[in-house]
C-alpha cells in the first residue's frame, strides 16, 4: 500500500482545521443570532403586543368589538396618503424627545426633563421666529431652529451642572426645570409675548421665513420631518464616530473608570445635558414651525415624557427611537380614527403606552447562563468539533 506523501498530509490536516473552524465560527455565529433575538429584537416586539391585547380587552369592555375596533384603527392611518403622513406628524415630537432621552442616557444620566426642555425650545424659537422680521426663508428658520435647540440645550445644562457640582440627583432636578419651564411659558403667552389684543393666551403668528412649510399638499407633513432625520444622523455621528461620542459612552459604563482614563467626566455630563436638551428643544420649535404657527399656553401634550417610553422601546439606539416613535405615531392616528367611528376615549393611546413600558422596563431580558452556552446540534457536524471549540475558548 502506498504511503501518501508528507506535503499530501499537511494539505489534509489543513483542510480539516478549516473545516473545524468555519464549524465553530458558524456555530457562534448561531448562538450569537438568538441570544440578540431574544434579548434586543424578542422585548419590543413582547411589549407592542400586550399592549395591543391590553387595548383590545379594553375595548371589549366598552361594548365595541375590538374586531370592528382594530379595523377602524388601522383603516385611519393607512386608507390614505394623509393617514400616512399624518404618523410622521405625530410621530417628530416623540422622535426629537425620544433621541434627547437615549443621548443623556449614553452618558449614563435620566434626562426626565425633556417635557421642560421642549418647552423652552419653543419659546426661543417662537421669539425669534416672531418677532424678527423680513428675513427669507430658510435663513429665518434656520436661526429659529438654532435658538430653539440652544434655549433647551440651556435649559439642560442647569441640571446637570447642579449634578456636576453639587451631586443633585438629575432625575429630581430635571423634574423641578419641567415645572419652572411650563411656568414661564405659560407666563409668557399670558403676559409679554401675548398677542393684541389679548383675548388668548397665545403668541403672534410666526413670520412666514420662519415657516416649515409643507411638503406633501394636501397633509399636515413639512419639512420638520427633514430636520428629525438630520437630528437621527448627528445622534449617530457624535455617538459612534467622535472622540466625544466615545468619552460619552465611557463616561455612562463606568465614570470612575473614565476618570482614570484621563476623561473630563463632569464637562462630558454637562456638555451632554446640553446636547439632550438641544434635542429636546428642537421637538418643541419645529412643532411650532411646522404645524402651530404661534406659541400657545400648555401646547405639548406629554411629548416629553413620551420620549422616555420612546427611547425605552428604542434601547436608545437612533435606529430604534426613530422606529419607537413611529410606532407611537402609529398607534395615536389609528386610535383617533377608533375614537371617531366607535366614541371609544382617547385616552387608551395612554393605555397602550403604560403597557408596552411596562413590560419594557419591568423585565428587562436577560438570557440565563444555560441559554447562553446553548449549543446547536445541528451546527455539530464533526465528532471532533468539541477539541476544536475548546481550543477556541469556547466557542
Amino acid at each position: 500500500m502506498t504511503k501518501p506523501k508528507k506535503g499530501e498530509i499537511e494539505r489534509t490536516e489543513e483542510r480539516s482545521e478549516g473545516r473545524k473552524r468555519a464549524e465553530v465560527t458558524v456555530m457562534g455565529i448561531g448562538r450569537r443570532m438568538f441570544v440578540w433575538l431574544y434579548e434586543v429584537a424578542l422585548p419590543p416586539i413582547v411589549a407592542v403586543l400586550m399592549g395591543f391585547v391590553v387595548a383590545g380587552i379594553s375595548v371589549s369592555l366598552m361594548g365595541v368589538e375590538p374586531v370592528v375596533a382594530m379595523r377602524y384603527f388601522v383603516r385611519g392611518v393607512s386608507a390614505s396618503a394623509y393617514g400616512m403622513c399624518e404618523i410622521v406628524v405625530k410621530a417628530l415630537p416623540l422622535l426629537f424627545t425620544g433621541l434627547s432621552v437615549a443621548f443623556a442616557q449614553r452618558c449614563g444620566l435620566l434626562n426626565i426633563g425633556a417635557e421642560g426642555q421642549l418647552f423652552i425650545g419653543g419659546l426661543t424659537g417662537t421669539i425669534v421666529g416672531a418677532y424678527i422680521r423680513g428675513l427669507p426663508w430658510p435663513i429665518h428658520a434656520l436661526l429659529a431652529l438654532a435658538a430653539g435647540f440652544v434655549g433647551g440645550g440651556l435649559w439642560g445644562v442647569g441640571p446637570g451642572y447642579f449634578k456636576v457640582r453639587f451631586g443633585t440627583n438629575e432625575v429630581i432636578s430635571t423634574i423641578m426645570f419641567d415645572y419652572l419651564a411650563v411656568f414661564i411659558v405659560s407666563y409668557a403667552v399670558t403676559g409679554p409675548l401675548k398677542e393684541p389684543p389679548g383675548f388668548i393666551p397665545q403668541s403672534p403668528e410666526i413670520a412666514p421665513g420662519a415657516i416649515l412649510g409643507n411638503i406633501l399638499p394636501g397633509t399636515r407633513l413639512h419639512a420638520g420631518a427633514v430636520v428629525g432625520l438630520l437630528a437621527v444622523l448627528a445622534f449617530w455621528l457624535i455617538i459612534w464616530r467622535t472622540r466625544f461620542g466615545y468619552q460619552i459612552r465611557a463616561v455612562g459604563a463606568n465614570p470612575r473608570a473614565a476618570h482614570y482614563a484621563g476623561i473630563d467626566v463632569g464637562r462630558s455630563i454637562v456638555a451632554t445635558m446640553f446636547i439632550a436638551g438641544g434635542f429636546a428643544g428642537l421637538a418643541g420649535c419645529v412643532e411650532i414651525l411646522g404645524v402651530l404657527h404661534r406659541l400657545r399656553e400648555a401646547f405639548s401634550p406629554g411629548w416629553g415624557w413620551d420620549g422616555i417610553a420612546v427611547a425605552l422601546l428604542g434601547k436608545a439606539t437612533p435606529l430604534g427611537v426613530t422606529l419607537s416613535a413611529l410606532l407611537m405615531g402609529f398607534i395615536r392616528g389609528g386610535v383617533n380614527a377608533m375614537q371617531r367611528a366607535t366614541g371609544v376615549p382617547i385616552g387608551l393611546v395612554y393605555v397602550v403606552q403604560a403597557v408596552i413600558i411596562i413590560c419594557v422596563v419591568a423585565r428587562e431580558y436577560r438570557l440565563p447562563k444555560s441559554l447562553r452556552s446553548l449549543r446547536f446540534p445541528f451546527f455539530e457536524k464533526s465528532p471532533r468539533l468539541k477539541e476544536s471549540r475548546d481550543a477556541a475558548g469556547g466557542e
